[in-house]
């Protein structure tokens, strides 16, 4: 009796440890802090009459060990990258210029990784006005192959912001051909989606051009699509 008591609890013991404890913790996207959304960045240590080094802050996420900082110059769409296992990291970047940032957080144990929101911020420099953030091309994505609607057209979409809060109106450039030269509508600054004709087995080529209330402006990146 008292023998197979053991074997009994031994074999409890043996299920309970070889059970299955299911994949790692997928890790969760961290909030930005600083620089904040849609801001002009007035803190930071000059390095030179063109630069400054800027401390980006954000909150730790869940099951993350690790976080991979991106800072996108917005004028050249050129990024910079910085691994670190803390909540900030300081870069360097240009003076007078708009910048898009994001943070990836990452679990070693995992393959999974998850990503913040975008914001955007201009660096300051000496100027008191500035140009809108140039627009985010939303839909559709760069590369995608899409089906128009019974009307023959495809809605493209974007978004906007300024610092200033005086974006006037966008013109959408749209064509056939690398960079788009055919404006195709103005919209309003409320207003931040078109719809173009299109056709079948075509590859088009977009972009927004946005205009603030002095006259500044700002080119977004060229996206291209495909109509099935």
């Amino acid at each position: 009796m008292i023998r197979n008591i053991i074997w009994l609890s031994i074999l409890i013991l043996l299920v309970g440890c070889g059970g299955d404890d299911g994949p790692p913790p997928a890790p969760q996207g961290a909030q930005l802090v600083f620089p904040e959304e849609n801001s002009e960045c007035t803190t930071g240590t000059d390095v030179n009459q063109n630069a400054t080094q800027i401390t980006f802050r954000w909150t730790a996420s869940n099951n993350t060990d690790s976080y991979t900082l991106t800072v996108v110059n917005l004028n050249t769409n050129v990024p910079q990258n910085i691994s670190t296992a803390s909540t900030s990291a300081s870069l360097t970047i240009s003076k007078g210029t708009p910048y898009a940032w994001s943070v990836t957080s990452r679990n070693s144990r995992s393959d999974q990784v998850a990503s913040s929101p975008t914001w955007l911020f201009y660096n300051a420099g000496a100027q008191t006005t500035y140009a809108p953030f140039p627009a985010q091309l939303m839909r559709p994505m760069s590369g995608a192959t899409v089906q128009k609607s019974i009307a023959n057209e495809i809605l493209l979409e974007w978004s906007g912001a300024d610092v200033d809060g005086d974006i006037d109106s966008f013109e959408v450039f749209f064509s056939e051909s690398n960079p788009p030269t055919t404006s195709v509508g103005i919209a309003n600054a409320t207003t931040m989606e078109l719809p173009v004709g299109v056709e079948s087995g075509t590859v088009y080529y977009w972009r927004v051009v946005t205009t603030d209330l002095e006259g500044n402006t700002s080119i977004s990146s060229v996206f291209d699509f495909k109509v099935l």
